[in-house]
C-alpha cells in the first residue's frame, strides 16, 4: 500500500468516526429516540472501531489489517442502519452512511493489500 493510500485510509477513519459522533448526537435529539437506539449503538461501535484502526494505523502497527477488516464490517453495519433512517428523512444518519460507507471502502482496500 502506498503511502498515499495508507493516509487515505487513517482520514477516512477520522472523517467516519467524526460524522459517527455527530449522528449519535443528532439521533438523541429526535423526537422517537427509541426508535433510534440501535443506530445510536452502531454509531458509538463504530466511532471507537474507526478512531482505534486510525490509531493502530499512525503507530504503523502490525495488526492494521485486521483492525480495518472489523472496520469495514462495522462501517457496512451502520451504513445500513443508517440508511433505514436516511429513506425517513434524517439527513444525519444519510451523511453517516455515506461516510461509513467511504469508511469501508478503504478499510477493505487496505487490508487487501496490506500495509
Amino acid at each position: 500500500m502506498t503511502n498515499q493510500q495508507y493516509q487515505q485510509c487513517l482520514e477516512a477513519c477520522q472523517d467516519c468516526a467524526t460524522a459517527c459522533h455527530q449522528c449519535a448526537v443528532a439521533c438523541l435529539n429526535e423526537k422517537d429516540v427509541e426508535m433510534l437506539k440501535t443506530c445510536i449503538q452502531l454509531d458509538l461501535e463504530c466511532a471507537v472501531i474507526c478512531n482505534a484502526a486510525a490509531t493502530v494505523m499512525s503507530l504503523e502497527g502490525r495488526f492494521s489489517d485486521q483492525l480495518c477488516r472489523v472496520c469495514t464490517d462495522i462501517c457496512n453495519a451502520c451504513a445500513d442502519e443508517c440508511e433505514k433512517h436516511a429513506q425517513q428523512g434524517m439527513e444525519h444518519c444519510r451523511r453517516c452512511a455515506d461516510m461509513c460507507r467511504k469508511c469501508a471502502t478503504a478499510c477493505e482496500e487496505m487490508a487487501a493489500v496490506g500495509h
